[in-house]
């Protein structure tokens, strides 16, 4: 089981009440939410492994050399060296290092890689993986590494932490008309104004889930156009045309990679907490008592 945090922490934080808080008054309702949705998740399905995956860099310089764009809506603070400050509410910053102190405190694997987003470190594992993968996330760009013959599906939550829809191959293509491998260029095409990639104009997801289905690919769409006898209509025809400079370096983009660099770790699911002395005292200094309680209780076999 692969947790996309960063996206985890900001659906607790909003679907928590921001009065809950420490003993000195810190707001910790992402910290306790984040807690609870993982104790939630091992009750419920008791993997074998659990990484919490990490964005070391949520704007990598590599994504933006290609789309300059990419997340740019999103940047509170250029730096020079290192990351871009991402843009995120005044209360949810501070509980970051409390969320990893009580992952770590826990014994739960915590991987980020320099230079990458957490969704390069679960397609890697993914791709390393040889039995099946559970993705959970609420970013819908995962989907593309949905594989029912590898039995890699993504666990999105809908409504709090009890209700997850559980994505295979046939719920993408009632809804999109694509597979996993087919999502990440049906993204491309239409775009996506929450990650700034322009997409294709007036290409939107019905028309490129049409274009994938006649054509197979993005490559067989590029194919298309140099095809006087593709059925592509003059318009799109043009629009895609107009667009090679972006449908050239956007594929790398939106893809997630499969080839970090990741570091040496141990994945497997605690059985207890590996530091409990240190897991009680962030209990006390951070009002976390209950939800530490039902995550150790979780993780008892």
């Amino acid at each position: 089981m692969l947790l996309d945090t960063a996206s985890l922490y900001f659906r607790a934080y909003f679907g928590v009440p921001d009065s809950v808080k420490a003993p000195d008054g810190t707001p910790v309702n992402a910290v306790r939410g984040l807690l609870d949705f993982i104790g939630r998740l091992v009750q419920d399905h008791r993997p074998d492994d659990l990484v919490a995956c990490m964005d070391a860099d949520w704007r990598p310089a590599w994504r933006v050399e290609l789309i300059p764009s990419y997340k740019a809506h999103r940047v509170a603070e250029e730096t020079e060296s290192g990351p871009d400050v991402e843009e995120t509410p005044d209360t949810l910053s501070p509980q970051v290092p409390i969320i990893e102190a009580a992952l770590d405190a826990f014994g739960i694997a915590r991987v980020g890689v320099a230079g990458y987003e957490a969704d390069d470190v679960i397609g890697t594992l993914t791709a390393r993986a040889t039995g099946p993968v559970d993705i959970v996330t609420g970013d819908r760009d995962l989907y593309q590494l949905v594989d029912d013959a590898r039995r890699r599906r993504v666990l999105y939550p809908l409504k709090g932490v009890g209700t997850l829809q559980l994505t295979d191959e046939a719920w993408l293509r009632e809804k999109y008309g694509v597979d996993g491998a087919g999502y990440a260029d049906l993204a491309l095409l239409r775009g996506d104004p929450s990650d700034g990639l322009p997409g294709v104009p007036g290409i939107g997801e019905k028309t490129a889930a049409k274009l994938l289905d006649a054509y197979g690919s993005l490559d067989g769409i590029i194919a298309a156009i140099d095809d006087p006898k593709s059925k592509l209509t003059p318009t799109q025809r043009k629009r895609l045309d107009e667009s090679r400079p972006y449908l050239a370096v956007a594929p790398k983009v939106v893809r997630v990679a499969s080839d970090v660099p990741l570091p040496e770790f141990d994945p497997a699911l605690p059985a207890a907490p590996a530091q409990p002395d240190l897991v009680d005292a962030l209990a006390r200094r951070w009002g976390l008592g209950g939800a530490v309680s039902r995550l150790s209780s979780a993780l008892r076999p």
